[in-house]
């Protein structure tokens, strides 16, 4: 693309144009760099030509408080927004940085989450990303060892948070063309000084590697930025034909709602199918990857090992379990969250017990259980409203060694052996709740078994106690 403002509106106004719907807002990443001061001054230019998108265009400057000159780049920023008549927001952000994590990864983490934050359902997040950056995103994919995803590096248009997009209308022109026109414009902009250190990766692509690329390839940056177009290509057609062989495989815990893997049918595919399989159940989940290395690992580990054993997979923000036959994946800290301190039992208020036999309490409980529902039924298994007249609690973590009668067992049975039973798997059964009475007599247990003596007579109401929108207990 030759790189002129009005070809960028018009790439822009494309890029809008296929959106799947009109954007509510559009938020530019706005460091105050050459790049970014560039694309910041053609929505200057896009507002006028465009009023009823003035309003609707923000500009938002990171300060990551990593550098000396930090103020002074938010303050440049908000004058230069000022300049184009635009809207600016700084937002400050603080690092979480341990031993071993990067900066570069870091504030880059943090940057998208406070991007994400400012953001609505359909806003659409602008960046200045170019040509040059593709082929630095693409080099550094090799470098990793990345198949064809991590080869397709960025895309002109992306899916980005929960129901908005990402668009890059300047992915197709290279960084002298942005420079001669910053220089041009006669457009200030900061210099972060990190650009300089070369321990960074990109950094030392970008001033000792790729010049010397360049010199021998000078369309180095368009083929390659090709190359990245016919991978994201080959990876689409690769995702639609993954979808389509995992759908069978999937389905949902009856207890929690979320998705899981069937083992059975994993176990019959070649192992690349079941690679790449399983990395696409984590992948639709919005949870990171582990290594092929790791990967083959948790495979070996999940596939191979006996029915009732307990196989947890820990990686970096990735926990991988199995239970009863099917694969559950979460994040690292959803799962300590779950296995950390027990919950306390609560007793229910006079509003709550009342909500409760009128079929109406809505309760929400710790992830990734849903809510807690009451449910008014006229048939099948339910809780005598009778059994409810007396204050009530809900309880957790019940002892495995507890007698009880669910209703569609003739015999009473240890609790443990109930959980096992139904299935359910052994970290969701502390956080499952049990209704009982004040003095501690089971009455039922959410979602899954009424007791026999707090069963409702044929005939009359009662209540089920259900976890969301989960099956009915039966």
């Amino acid at each position: 693309m030759k790189l002129s403002e009005s070809a960028v509106m018009a790439r822009l106004q494309q890029q809008l144009a296929d959106l799947p719907q009109l954007p509510g807002a559009l938020w530019l990443g706005y460091s105050g760099g050459a790049d970014s001061q560039y694309l910041a001054y053609v929505l200057g230019q896009f507002a006028q030509q465009y009023p009823t998108w003035r309003n609707r265009i923000h500009l938002l400057h990171i300060h990551h408080g990593l550098s000396a000159h930090a103020d002074s780049w938010a303050l440049h920023c908000c004058e230069s927004a000022q300049t184009f008549g635009l809207d600016c927001r700084v937002l400050r952000v603080n690092l979480q940085l341990a031993s071993r994590t990067s900066v570069e990864a870091e504030a880059r983490r943090v940057r998208y989450q406070a991007l994400a934050r400012q953001m609505n359902a359909g806003d659409v997040l602008l960046t200045a990303h170019h040509q040059d950056d593709q082929l630095e995103t693409v080099l550094l994919a090799l470098k990793r060892g990345q198949g064809p995803k991590g080869l397709a590096a960025m895309g002109s248009c992306q899916p980005f948070a929960e129901d908005c997009w990402q668009l890059r209308p300047l992915l197709d022109v290279n960084r002298a063309q942005i420079l001669a026109r910053v220089t041009a414009l006669k457009l200030h902009y900061v210099h972060d000084e990190s650009n300089d250190n070369v321990r960074y990766d990109r950094n030392f692509l970008r001033r000792d590697i790729i010049p010397k690329l360049k010199m021998r390839w000078p369309e180095l940056a368009t083929t390659v930025s090709r190359s990245a177009a016919l991978c994201a290509e080959q990876q689409q057609l690769l995702d639609e034909i993954s979808q389509e062989k995992l759908q069978p495989l999937l389905h949902d815990c009856a207890f929690s709602g979320q998705p899981i893997l069937a083992l059975a049918g994993l176990k019959g595919l070649p192992l690349r199918w079941q690679r790449q399989l399983l990395r696409h159940f984590i992948e639709r989940q919005s949870l990171p990857l582990p290594s092929r290395v790791q990967l083959d690992e948790a495979l070996w580990q999940l596939l191979q090992s006996e029915d009732d054993a307990k196989v947890q997979l820990q990686f970096a923000g990735l926990s991988l379990r199995r239970a009863y036959g099917h694969i559950y994946a979460m994040s690292s800290g959803a799962f300590t969250s779950l296995t950390s301190a027990p919950l306390a039992s609560a007793p229910l208020s006079t509003e709550q017990c009342l909500a409760l036999q009128q079929g109406q309490l809505a309760l929400p409980l710790a992830a990734p259980l849903p809510a807690l529902r009451s449910v008014l039924q006229q048939d099948g298994p339910r809780l005598a409203l009778s059994a409810l007249q007396q204050p009530l609690s809900l309880c957790y973590g019940l002892p495995g060694s507890l007698r009880c009668h669910p209703h569609y067992r003739n015999k009473g049975r240890e609790l443990k052996k109930v959980w096992q039973e139904a299935r359910v798997p052994y970290w969701l059964r502390p956080r499952i709740p049990a209704l009982c009475t004040a003095d501690g007599q089971l009455l039922a247990v959410a979602g899954l078994f009424i007791e026999q003596h707090a069963l409702a007579a044929p005939g009359q109401p009662g209540v089920q106690l259900l976890l969301g929108e989960c099956r009915a207990i039966s």
